[in-house]
């Protein structure tokens, strides 16, 4: 098989495209053929060494799939050889390759793509997670989502698309609020032109907003903490703001942990405020909590209510391309990387 390979922490340029041996099914696991592979934030910031959880280099990343089950371990009976399946992958993922527990692979309705598929699982199951399992959203609620044409906010608006009367606000730049609109973003904001926090408290007030889903850290998480209405959920699911330029920068992270607000449960019941923290790959094994959100997500697929927007599909030999996309913000919705000659 081949993958992408993280030869050791750089810029894009390292990446390099490796042969290794096929890998082997264990008891309880399917090999998939993958045909196509989701690339994620936290797939360029392994390649900065700032994703604690990514495998030390040389490695391959990658979190999602889809592809064609071509091998069975010992005690797999729901699914069989040829099945197309999505499937979530505690790294490995970007390779033509991949072994998964059987559970985490779940088949394609038959008219869902490969690369469509791959776009799903954990841009649209983070989103899941966040508005539904922890973030109650209801009808008449005032929700913030920052980097918000990516592909998680891609995936919120979708999903918020379930709830009547909600008012979003989304950050992304000026160029991407038609996109925003499209979606079905409320207030569109432009981060660059304009402190977000006023324009927020223009049309909620003093009041604050129910929900603030942040992946940004630092300093951001601080503010986000601060807009929060009575009873206010704040989420944080990323640290992008640590990552920046095409190199590590450790004088910058530092900065941005400076900046890390602090919190404490008197200030929260205070504030009468919670913040909840979240890592899809820390709960790669909480099958029952994991597993019905995603076929949620497939149901709303389905029934034509979720889509992915894919904004480029990028051949494995040239990743370090689909890396600039999310490095730069240029992308609005996913990055899908396919096998050379797919």
């Amino acid at each position: 098989m081949h993958g992408v390979t993280i030869p050791r922490y750089g810029p894009r340029e390292v990446l390099e495209l490796r042969e290794y041996p096929d890998p082997t099914p264990a008891a309880g696991e399917v090999r998939i053929a993958v045909a196509a592979a989701g690339l994620t934030f936290a797939d360029v910031t392994a390649r900065h060494g700032l994703y604690p959880d990514a495998p030390p280099p040389p490695c391959v990343v990658g979190y999602e799939v889809a592809g064609t089950v071509d091998a069975l371990g010992e005690g797999v009976t729901d699914l069989s050889v040829g099945d197309r399946v999505l499937a979530l992958t505690q790294f490995g993922g970007h390779a033509t390759a991949v072994c998964v527990p059987a559970i985490a692979a779940l088949p394609l309705p038959d008219d869902l793509d490969f690369v469509n598929a791959a776009a799903l699982p954990v841009n649209y199951l983070t989103a899941h997670h966040m508005l539904f399992q922890i973030g109650t959203v209801h009808p008449g609620s005032t929700v913030l989502v920052h980097m918000a044409a990516g592909g998680v906010g891609t995936s919120v608006f979708q999903l918020l698309s379930t709830v009547p009367d909600v008012v979003t606000f989304g950050t992304a730049s000026l160029g991407k609020h038609d996109y925003l609109r499209g979606l079905g973003c409320t207030h569109p904001i432009d981060y660059r032109s304009r402190d977000y926090t006023e324009a927020v408290r223009e049309v909620v007030g003093e009041r604050g907003v129910d929900l603030v889903l942040d992946p940004l850290g630092g300093k951001d998480w601080k503010r986000s903490w601060d807009l929060l209405a009575p009873a206010g959920r704040f989420v944080a699911f990323g640290f992008a703001n640590a990552v920046g330029g095409t190199k590590r920068s450790l004088w910058r992270v530092i900065k941005q942990f400076v900046g890390i607000p602090r919190f404490t449960p008197l200030g929260a019941m205070d504030k009468n405020r919670s913040m909840q923290g979240v890592n899809m790959g820390h709960l790669w094994d909480e099958v029952h909590i994991l597993r019905p959100q995603v076929e949620r997500v497939l149901e709303l697929w389905t029934q034509g209510i979720v889509a992915p927007h894919v904004h480029a599909t990028v051949p494995y030999s040239n990743a370090a391309e689909g890396h600039r996309m999310l490095e730069e913000g240029e992308n609005r919705g996913k990055v899908v990387l396919v096998p050379d000659g797919a």
